[in-house]
């Protein structure tokens, strides 16, 4: 028997049978009149019920006994909701928007054909990217539940993916903290007339320095190295301190208190809920826009911005040729996007029941792809300029990707640019707050599965949990606050992150589309939204998805990446402890089926069908009545 929750004070309203009910913009399926017969123990239109004591098949129901009928279910309070539908949207392109689009997009795309590449990343995101974007909104707001619960109503055998996805999240909070804690590091070191790296008289410099836009002579060797690049490794990283991942050195407390700073931030936004976090993406997620414009416009004044424009869109036809491309298209869109973390369903799942999470999906896909392109354009018109100064050809200038574009190449345009000091702060700025964005996703991904699966626990105690899950990501960002710290991150976001969570994603279409059901997944589409996904959905989800993501997998598997950073090569163990970073998440799922198999009583074949059906139907709110769809 499931559950409704009743509210005493008022009286339900009358419905015919086969008839909606729309109450507060909630569409519901109509329950019976006084007059309609209905089977023991069964409600019209899939509602579950019982009947009252000594009634028999011919009794009369009205509303009011129906609805008595049922069990209370055990929530005591409703669930939150977003203040307004533009904090939900703010909130996931702020997720979908970080750092990655400012620097990983610029990169991969002219390193595999500059605007031929834009054919298979449009390509991909139609029908890969955007189909898996939509499936978890849709799993979020239709069953109201965190990443870990979720799977109760879906397939409970698949429930370790929730874990999964939650350790996926500490691990990507382990690192990624640390970058905007670099970029704390250099905004404070803004605060000067004359920015640091900016010449070679400072005490980290060494004879290599050279400063080519002091004078016009200068002349760029291999061996040279800029004040940039020297401020970054020697100063902010303190890199040269330590021999590699064997011995990482000290830990340095100016990084700490960067971080420290970065983490209360993000505890005093999430703590609340979605309540206090969507009205703090209302700055951090439309700030990097109006920065991302102002860059532009001075990028694009500055000697040399064609040049970087030409290299970063200028076509190779032959690369369309070459299956890397494809697989960096697809790699790309799908890690910009974000599936397969929880953070969708968890912002999803505080969404109204009938919001249009259809249309939410096309719009923030389309801002994420088209705000990638945009940085292009932001990133390349500066590397134009360092060409020209440096009388170097762009592919030299723009050979790095990560974090060292942002942090040395940029950075050093910024530092010989007319008014530096301004446009290195709003930069910075920018840095932090599309860090920031993601942060608070990732960690509510994790805090609000927990807190819906053991709502008993901590459903009265967010914030000590949320306190708690901080302190643990602190603790866990220490490897990567040493001086060899970069080492670290580089290794962490490579083999972490990318194998177990495109796993993640896979498995999850699978559970969805091939167990679930794609029938009674349209259905739920239907009842939210009033209509159902058309058969270019269904295809995607059902084959073309699963094989986008098995085409990313094996090709990583295939082609692991060769690590390096700066002059040090990853030791070949790297890899083999990447590989167990990575694995001891992705444990989770079969050690969980496993579990799931012994608990269930019965048979093989009784404990596999028991496993694989839904243990509670989802809870369809209606007026003041809950009713659970069978």
């Amino acid at each position: 028997m499931e559950i409704t929750s009743l509210n005493p004070q008022k009286q339900p309203s009358l419905h015919k049978d086969g008839e909606d009910c729309q109450e507060n913009g909630i569409l519901q399926k109509g329950v019976p009149t006084p007059g309609d017969k209905v089977e023991s123990g069964q409600i019209p239109n899939g509602y579950s019920g019982v009947l009252s004591p000594g009634a028999g098949d011919d009794t009369q129901y009205s509303i009011q006994v129906a609805t008595t009928a049922l069990v209370a279910e055990g929530h005591q309070e409703e669930r939150e909701t977003w203040g307004k539908k533009m904090d939900f949207l703010l909130s996931v392109i702020g997720y979908a928007v970080d750092l990655g689009n400012v620097w990983r997009f610029p990169y991969v795309c002219y390193q595999n054909g500059g605007g031929a590449f834009l054919i298979p990343y449009t390509i991909m995101a139609i029908f890969g990217g955007i189909p898996l974007f939509y499936m978890e909104l849709v799993l979020g707001q239709y069953h109201r539940n965190g990443c870990i619960s979720v799977w109760k109503k879906i397939c409970p055998i698949f429930k370790g993916i929730g874990y999964t996805t939650c350790i996926i999240a500490l691990y990507t909070a382990f690192y990624y903290n640390t970058i905007m804690a670099w970029a704390l590091y250099y905004l404070i070191s803004s605060f000067t007339a004359q920015l640091p790296w900016t010449n070679c008289e400072n005490p980290w410099n060494t004879a290599n320095c050279t400063n080519y836009f002091s004078e016009d002579n200068i002349t760029w060797t291999p061996h040279s190295t800029s004040p940039a690049e020297e401020f970054y490794t020697r100063h902010i990283l303190q890199i040269h301190r330590s021999t590699g991942l064997q011995d990482l050195g000290s830990i340095s407390w100016q990084l700490v208190l960067c971080i420290t700073l970065i983490f209360a931030v993000i505890y005093f936004s999430i703590w609340k809920g979605v309540k206090t976090s969507g009205k703090v993406v209302w700055v951090t997620a439309t700030f990097p826009y109006i920065v991302l414009v102002v860059l532009l416009v001075r990028g694009a004044t500055l000697p040399g911005a064609w040049r970087g424009v030409l290299f970063y869109l200028e076509p190779n036809w032959q690369k369309l040729l070459e299956t890397e491309v494809w697989v960096a298209a697809a790699s790309q869109i799908f890690f910009s996007l974000g599936p397969g973390f929880g953070v969708l369903l968890a912002f999803a799942s505080y969404n109204k029941f009938n919001n249009n999470c259809y249309q939410d999906a096309l719009v923030t896909s389309a801002v994420n792809c088209m705000t990638s392109l945009l940085s292009g354009f932001v990133i390349f018109t500066v590397l134009g300029y360092m060409a020209e100064m440096r009388k170097e050809d762009v592919s030299e200038v723009a050979k790095d990707a990560g974090p060292t574009l942002l942090f040395i190449a940029y950075a050093e345009a910024i530092a010989n640019m007319p008014a530096s000091t301004f446009f290195a702060i709003i930069f910075f700025l920018m840095l932090i707050t599309l860090g920031l964005d993601s942060t608070f996703a990732g960690l509510e991904a994790v805090v609000t599965g927990v807190l819906d699966e053991f709502p008993h626990i901590w459903s009265k105690r967010r914030e000590l949990f949320v306190l708690g899950v901080i302190i643990t990501c602190f603790f866990g960002s220490l490897a990567t606050l040493t001086f060899g710290g970069a080492y670290v991150v580089k290794l962490l976001e490579e083999y972490a992150t990318g194998p177990a969570v495109l796993t993640v994603a896979l498995l999850e279409a699978i559970a969805v589309f091939w167990f679930y059901g794609i029938t009674q997944f349209c259905s739920d589409v239907k009842e939210m939204l009033g209509f159902s996904p058309g058969w270019f959905w269904r295809i995607c989800w059902v084959v073309i998805s699963p094989l986008f993501l098995l085409f990313v997998i094996f090709s990583f598997l295939m082609s692991p990446p060769q690590l390096r950073l700066f002059q040090y090569n990853y030791p070949h163990w790297s890899v083999i402890l990447g590989y167990c970073i990575g694995t001891s998440s992705f444990i989770c799922i079969p050690t969980y089926m496993i579990y799931q198999l012994v608990i269930t009583p019965g048979t093989l074949k009784e404990r596999v069908i028991k496993s694989i059906t839904p243990e509670k139907p989802t809870e369809t709110p209606c007026g003041d009545i809950r009713l659970n769809t069978a």
